[in-house]
């Protein structure tokens, strides 16, 4: 019952934690500030049992606290975890600060100031609005998450310097860029091989004065004799060289230097992608859960996206239904219509998981290329429209996807291609 239960606000921050406790009167027992470290929550769980013990007709404790940044982290587990609380039956809740923020609003004459918000934190879950417990996070998974997203922060990084790069190439190799694609020797603008041919000569006049000789000697070295014809390599690059634009000594040189450093910070950048695949894919394994098994039977979910949204998803309970979760992932759309008109772009909201976004949508792109169902969706909604095609229909399948992963999640069920529409709760 609500009456018998404490209910207690933290306004956390780097270095301290300001702590609201009262009933479901609002009736105060303290506000007062406690060191963000082990020592501190010592003190505050003291604090919080002498209040327990005074009033006996409080049995329960429910504690919630803004989600922010990772200075929540230490002091929601600290709690959650503590014996000398368990037997209150504490729960801890981490909440989206836009919600309390929003809450908040309802304050109108509150200051602003730590008592204050740890007061609205405590309020907050006086009146209900915490309705799902969030639970400690596993260590695991915690860890987990870090790597994966520090994936995602590596892949981003990685495709910006190379768009960066391209400018660059451009500039001083006009016909490459021009004239990659599947028919070229180029179609894949960041090779190994490449990148290091382009960087070995300052000048498009090196290239062309450069023997063949040379060039074939540069091919094999750098592919390791990958290419099956180095001499029709050799040619490809010296007729790119002869369709360039020529740039003066002062630009080509320093195009050269940026070109090499671009290059290495990709060589970098892939390096620590497979790093990172590695120890993602060691740490996944080890997890004791079957939400692993179960989106490795999706066709197309590779290790690294699987564990991506296993990592942000935690617990597939603490999602009502698949709305839900599309909504965490920000596939939703607030609807913008004025009279008979219906606009079709609409946007995602700013509330939601960025990485989960990010995994589930390059989880789906690769199940569009290993099932025929989803292949059949995305074209059909790929030739709806004439605008944002492939956006519009990639977001519309992911959100088919989400579908299909609650449901097979919640259900504990392995992906079987017969009974696609049946895993839906």
């Amino acid at each position: 019952m609500p009456i018998s239960t404490l209910f207690v606000g933290i306004d956390v921050s780097e270095r301290s934690n300001q702590v609201c406790a009262v009933n479901f009167n609002q009736d105060k027992f303290f506000n007062s500030p406690f060191a963000n470290s082990p020592s501190g929550c010592d003190l505050m769980i003291q604090k919080l049992i002498e209040v327990m013990k005074d009033h006996e007709e409080l049995k329960k404790i429910e504690i919630c606290l803004e989600s922010t940044g990772v200075f929540h982290f230490h002091v929601a587990n600290y709690l959650a975890k503590d014996d000398r609380l368990k037997k209150y039956g504490c729960k801890v809740y981490s909440m989206n600060a836009k919600s309390i923020a929003a809450y908040k609003k309802s304050y109108i004459e509150l200051e602003k100031h730590d008592p204050g918000d740890a007061l609205i934190c405590a309020d907050f879950v006086r009146v209900g609005r915490c309705k799902n417990s969030q639970p400690a996070r596993d260590f695991q998974k915690f860890a987990l998450q870090r790597l994966t997203r520090q994936r995602k922060n590596v892949a981003e990084a990685t495709a910006n310097e190379k768009r960066r790069a391209l400018n660059n190439l451009f500039l001083k190799y006009s016909d490459l860029v021009v004239n990659t694609g599947d028919e070229s020797y180029f179609n894949h603008t960041f090779s190994h091989t490449l990148m290091h041919i382009l960087t070995d000569y300052v000048s498009v006049e090196d290239i062309i004065a450069a023997p063949y000789e040379e060039l074939i000697d540069k091919v094999c070295e750098y592919s390791k004799n990958r290419f099956s014809d180095s001499e029709a390599v050799a040619k490809a690059i010296k007729k790119m060289a002869r369709d360039s634009y020529r740039l003066d000594k002062v630009a080509a040189d320093a195009l050269s230097v940026t070109l090499a450093c671009q290059f290495r910070l990709i060589e970098t950048y892939k390096n620590e992608m497979k790093m990172l695949d590695k120890e993602i894919e060691r740490l996944v394994r080890g997890l004791k859960d079957n939400y692993f098994r179960v989106l490795m039977s999706i066709p197309g979910f590779g290790i690294v996206c699987a564990a991506g949204i296993i990592a942000e998803i935690e617990d597939i309970s603490l999602f009502k239904n698949d709305g839900h979760l599309a909504s965490y992932g920000g596939y939703r759309w607030k609807r913008k219509q004025s009279g008979e008109k219906e606009s079709e772009n609409t946007k995602q909201p700013y509330a939601s998981n960025t990485y989960f976004r990010y995994y589930i949508t390059e989880a789906t792109s690769h199940l569009i290329r290993n099932n025929s169902e989803y292949n059949v969706f995305y074209h059909k909604k790929y030739n709806e429209t004439i605008k944002n095609q492939h956006k519009r229909a990639l977001v519309l399948t992911t959100r088919k996807c989400i579908r299909l992963v609650f449901g097979l999640l919640r259900k504990n069920q392995l992906f079987d291609p017969n009974h696609l529409d049946n895993t839906s709760v």
